[in-house]
């Protein structure tokens, strides 16, 4: 189930890349690869759609690519465009955005295709998530609310804005493994992303919800939420008052990441090309105030590194949905 050795082996070449690679021929001559597509793997206005199509523009700004095409191809929680990725074996002119959610995903779908098939180019970013509740909540704190869980699991209802598999799904469910809940316990309910949790949150339909913390700041602003918890190593700048989890005490860190991976058996060439772009569109001043702008967390690695993130992250989530019988 983890990712294949083999295939974190042979991505060395994206590492550290000697030189520049210029226009779709790799001459070398500063000007703008040209050629490019992305596929998004899900529908237009989601968050890897989002992430793309900034980092897009980004490469269109900083004159790193040009006529650069963002295509979206939802389906399956993702697998309909990891399915596609495999199956462009050898287009070294194509990649496709995708994170946390496609990991799970390939499971819950009983995908055909994996990720250990792809080849991995880089993690772009990191977004912490949240545990809020309702402003009228009696749970002041992110103990009160564990005790109470802890005392009834199945009493206490927990949203989330993806399917099972998805980061909004596995965060309770870490939460729950990690102070002594059993998750096949947990009183999971899905909504279909952050626009149909939010409302679900606010009128005590779930006591709480899991989310990424975004999807929560103008309400926590505005007074209708309390934020309990975030779930990054250190606090968040929009939410420094909220303390972490290992601040209060448990021992978890999640993160919802986003990142790109390319179909399988592109050339070196093109192996290089792809993360020479994505390593002067995240070393551009334009993409460090986009970062600032979306509140996330640059979180960029490539190469070997990225293939053993990967590769450690396939085999916690497998874990995890086998332990709750859905992989």
């Amino acid at each position: 189930m983890g990712m294949a050795a083999a295939t974190a082996s042979a991505l060395g070449a994206c590492g550290a890349v000697a030189g520049r690679v210029g226009v779709g021929s790799g001459s070398g001559d500063g000007e703008p690869v040209a050629g490019l597509r992305i596929m998004v793997p899900n529908s237009p206005g989601g968050g890897y759609d989002t992430t793309a199509r900034t980092a897009v523009k980004v490469m269109e700004d900083a004159r790193i690519a040009t006529g650069v095409q963002v295509f979206n191809l939802p389906g399956a929680a993702g697998t309909v465009g990891l399915q596609r990725t495999v199956d462009e074996r050898g287009n070294g002119r194509l990649a496709m955005q995708m994170g946390l959610g496609v990991v799970g995903a390939s499971y819950t779908s009983k995908s055909a295709a994996t990720l250990a098939r792809t080849t991995p180019l880089a993690k772009l970013i990191e977004e912490a998530g949240a545990i809020v509740v309702p402003k009228n909540s009696p749970y002041r704190t992110i103990d009160d609310l564990v005790a109470a869980w802890m005392a009834d699991p199945r009493g206490i209802a927990v949203g989330g804005g993806s399917s099972p598999g998805g980061p909004d799904h596995l965060l309770p469910m870490r939460l729950a493994r990690t102070v002594g809940i059993d998750p096949r316990q947990v009183d999971y309910v899905s909504y279909d992303g952050g626009g149909e949790l939010l409302p679900a949150v606010l009128g005590g339909k779930v006591t709480f919800g899991a989310s990424g913390f975004g999807e929560f700041l103008d309400q926590v602003e505005a007074g209708q939420l309390r934020v309990l918890a975030v779930t990054s190593e250190a606090s968040i700048e929009a939410l420094r008052d909220v303390p972490t989890l290992k601040s209060s005490g448990i021992d978890l860190v999640f993160t919802n990441w986003r990142g790109i991976v390319a179909p399988p058996g592109i050339s070196d060439a093109d192996r290089r090309m792809w993360v020479d772009v994505l390593t002067r569109m995240h070393d551009s001043a334009e993409w460090r105030a986009e970062l600032a702008k979306r509140g996330w967390t640059d979180a960029f690695v490539t190469g070997d590194e990225f293939g053993a993130f990967l590769t450690e992250q396939d085999r916690s989530v497998a874990d995890l949905l086998k332990q709750l019988g859905l992989a």
